[in-house]
């Protein structure tokens, strides 16, 4: 792949990456709640998720995604009720970021990794869209340095992206100051959760 080629790929998904989402909201609830490190494996399990949607494009699944509005919708609504979810833990006082501050309760790893990769594979437009980004730089003869290009390209900038986003917020003033707001961040993540939740179905 020639450089100009790739440089071009890369500012696409850069771009893709830094626009709003649930993934800023999950990643930016588990820096919260649990710190650099939470933040950190929710950053590094989304790129994995977003990783194996690059990986399902160049080996073909993402058509078979694409052609089955089954399977397609199945995918989606289980996203929607994943996000639903998310939302209701963020505007309820049972919340685990709540309950931090006054209980001393952790986030764990394991739910950072979970939640983090979930919201990535649960979104099946990430499918659409890396079909029609490939198949601006993949042929009929591609081989198979060019798929790994492809997919390592994809998966590092979306893990890198928001792992700056993890130690951005987890530094000791910026995280102090969320954590001091915690409420206020409660609620501005289960709207945001909401309102995607209401555009994917609506």
């Amino acid at each position: 792949m020639e450089l100009t080629a790739w440089l071009s790929l890369a500012m696409i998904c850069l771009m893709g990456a830094m626009s709003p989402g649930p993934s800023l909201a999950v990643v930016l609830k588990h820096t919260v709640g649990g710190g650099k490190a939470n933040g950190l494996v929710a950053a590094i399990a989304h790129g994995v998720g977003v990783g194996l949607y690059a990986v399902m494009t160049v080996v073909g699944l993402a058509l078979v995604i694409k052609s089955s509005p089954l399977l397609f919708n199945t995918i989606r609504y289980v996203g929607v009720a994943f996000l639903l979810y998310l939302a209701f833990k963020a505007l309820t006082a049972k919340s685990s970021i709540a309950k931090l501050g006054a209980d001393g309760v952790e986030v764990s790893l394991v739910q950072s990794a979970w939640e983090g990769f979930m919201i990535a594979f649960l979104n099946p437009k990430l499918a659409i869209f890396f079909l029609a980004l490939f198949s601006q730089f993949i042929h009929v003869d591609a081989d198979f340095s060019l798929n790994l290009i492809l997919v390592t390209t994809v998966g590092v900038i979306d893990t890198l992206w928001y792992c700056l986003i993890a130690l951005v917020l987890s530094r000791p003033k910026v995280l102090a100051m969320l954590r001091d707001n915690v409420s206020v961040v409660e609620k501005l993540t289960g709207i945001a959760l909401l309102s995607v939740a209401a555009r994917a179905v609506f």
